[in-house]
């Protein structure tokens, strides 16, 4: 076996030790992550969680029956306005693309 031949065995095989070591050190680490991840996920449900209440309570407190009467008016008055607008716009847009038959 030639000098070259040595060589060029060496090098694959120093790449393959390489790349088993590469592959062997990102499972090591992979058993933390799944911690991490769960306690930021736990975290940000306390938060949402809090920021829930938080809202419920600040509306509880200032809950005005009269109002919420009006603002229930609004959408169903705004809701309807919208779905006739949809209508007279989805025709427009219908009889654009059709041309004239």
């Amino acid at each position: 076996m030639g000098t070259r031949h040595f060589l060029a065995l060496f090098l694959v095989l120093l790449v393959l030790g390489f790349e088993v070591q590469a592959a062997y050190v990102p499972q090591a680490d992979e058993p933390a992550s799944p911690a991490l991840l769960s306690q930021m996920q736990e975290s940000l449900y306390r938060y949402w969680d809090s920021a829930k209440s938080t809202a419920n309570d600040l509306y509880q407190k200032t809950y005005l029956p009269r109002v919420d009467e009006k603002i229930r008016d609004m959408y169903s008055k705004s809701t309807s306005a919208m779905t006739t607008y949809a209508g007279i716009l989805t025709d427009q847009i219908l009889t654009l693309l059709k041309g004239d038959q």
